[in-house]
């Protein structure tokens, strides 16, 4: 596989900068936001060979479970489309098995996709595994510097669940849950407590299953160098 002299991980939380850290890759913290993901990754992108889209996901296609894990270089934008190589391809085929991931399309949103009913749709017409909101980005701008990229997620709440309110509040900058907009929501809205609690789980799921296939890829990468 081509690669590796500098990787850069693009995150949305500062828990899975945390996991992209301990493997061994340099990360840059989006918090959710579009416009300073964006930034952030075409100030970086000049010193990178390779970006990755790495954290937790929504999952789309019926068969994703929380802890699921997602390996591809398919991402599916709101207007583009975006596929490496049949080669290139092959290889984060065959990785994706190494790690104990699925390789699949990614979803990258401008937006959560919170409902059962859209999280079905967007399953049916783009046929993507999962969603996030810095594959896109990612994508682009790896395009557009000629380097390859990954999508390296896995799963939270699977296609099944809806979000509650609490769940989308904005992130602080530092990649951080806004604990008091998020308690005062729960107080206005106290029945959304057991929803919250069941995301928090399967959160916390896919963050323990996102720290070994982290560590594999960073050794396959390594070790392709």
């Amino acid at each position: 596989m081509r690669t590796l002299s500098t990787v850069l991980c693009t995150s949305g939380l500062a828990a899975e900068a945390r996991i992209a850290r301990a493997a061994g890759f340099q990360v840059i913290v989006g918090a959710g936001d579009a416009g300073r993901t964006t930034a952030l990754v075409r100030d970086a992108v000049r010193d990178a060979k390779c970006l990755i889209s790495f954290g937790v996901a929504g999952g789309l296609a019926p068969h994703m479970r929380p802890g699921d894990v997602i390996l591809s270089a398919e991402v599916i934008g709101p207007e583009q489309r975006w596929t490496a190589a049949p080669d290139f391809l092959s290889q984060v085929h065959d990785l994706a098995r190494e790690i104990g991931a699925i390789d699949g399309p990614v979803l990258g949103s401008g937006e959560i996709i919170s409902t059962k009913e859209d999280k079905a749709r967007a399953w049916q017409q783009t046929g993507a595994l999962a969603v996030d909101m810095e594959s896109a980005i990612v994508a682009r701008a790896a395009t557009a510097a000629s380097i390859p990229f990954l999508v390296l997620r896995t799963v939270a709440d699977p296609s099944t669940r809806h979000l509650p309110p609490a769940a989308l509040i904005p992130l602080t900058e530092d990649g951080t849950p806004a604990y008091r907009q998020v308690l005062r929501n729960v107080i206005r809205q106290p029945r959304q407590i057991g929803a919250l609690c069941a995301l928090a789980r399967e959160t916390r799921q896919a963050l323990i299953a996102l720290t070994g296939p982290a560590r594999a890829l960073r050794a396959a990468l390594a070790a392709a160098a």
